[in-house]
């Protein structure tokens, strides 16, 4: 569709800042109204290992390397007992093999050490688990229990939270401070979901798909694309 070359104002005040999310939002709703995890997942644990494995690595290439690894170690137990040295060959292809297969045979370890065999449910606890750091237990705590506990700060989060100046932060902990401060707690889960569809539908690294984009009107990112009204 056709678009102005706009470089709409800044919000001058709270109000309007506050309209502006509201929009952020309300379009976000539309275009991914029912959008979860794309991790595949059967319960909390699986969850909690293909996060652990996308470290630096994309969804999909995960999710062709966790069905044989829960095929291969289909308990907890066996992971925790398993040779670090085999894990590693068997996620070499996620990359950061030998961090992963550590963090992952740690985790298991823990959570039965620990936890009695049950991922724990509050962020103080899922930090103590070797490969979980906040992005990793939003992801658990958010998709696998349903409790807001943070905001999931990945790449296309921190890249887009930016460009729509949600947040001057490049610091992943920051950013989720500054989107915990505006965003309604029940948008947490939710909000990361559809900014992270978003980032890779459209609001892409480069060259975003400025021209597809719901937000075009309201957005002053220095890399927005202008889009003239005769294209």
């Amino acid at each position: 569709m056709p678009k102005a070359n706009l470089k709409p104002a800044k919000p001058k005040n709270a109000a309007e800042r506050k309209a502006r999310l509201d929009r952020i939002l309300k379009e976000l709703d539309a275009l991914y109204p029912n959008v979860t995890c794309a991790l595949d997942h059967q319960n909390a644990w699986q969850l909690l290992v293909a996060t652990i494995l996308s470290a630096q690595c994309t969804d999909e290439r995960v999710n062709k390397v966790t069905p044989g690894l829960f095929a291969k170690y289909p308990t907890i137990a066996d992971l925790a007992a398993a040779s670090q040295e085999e894990v590693a060959q068997d996620v070499k292809s996620t990359g950061f093999f030998n961090n992963k297969a550590k963090s992952i045979i740690g985790a298991a370890r823990k959570v039965l050490g620990d936890f009695h065999g049950e991922l724990p449910r509050t962020m103080e606890e899922m930090l103590t688990i070797p490969g979980a750091a906040r992005k990793t237990a939003n992801v658990v705590l958010g998709t696998a229990f349903g409790i807001a506990s943070g905001v999931v700060v990945d790449t296309h989060v921190q890249r887009i939270t930016n460009r729509l100046d949600l947040t001057k932060n490049q610091d992943p902990v920051k950013i989720e401070q500054d989107l915990m401060k505006i965003l309604p707690q029940e948008r947490w889960i939710q909000f990361s979901h559809q900014v992270i569809h978003f980032g890779r539908g459209i609001c892409v690294a480069r060259k975003p798909r400025c021209g597809e984009c719901p937000l075009y009107d309201i957005c002053y990112a220095a890399d927005k694309q202008v889009i003239s009204p005769e294209n």
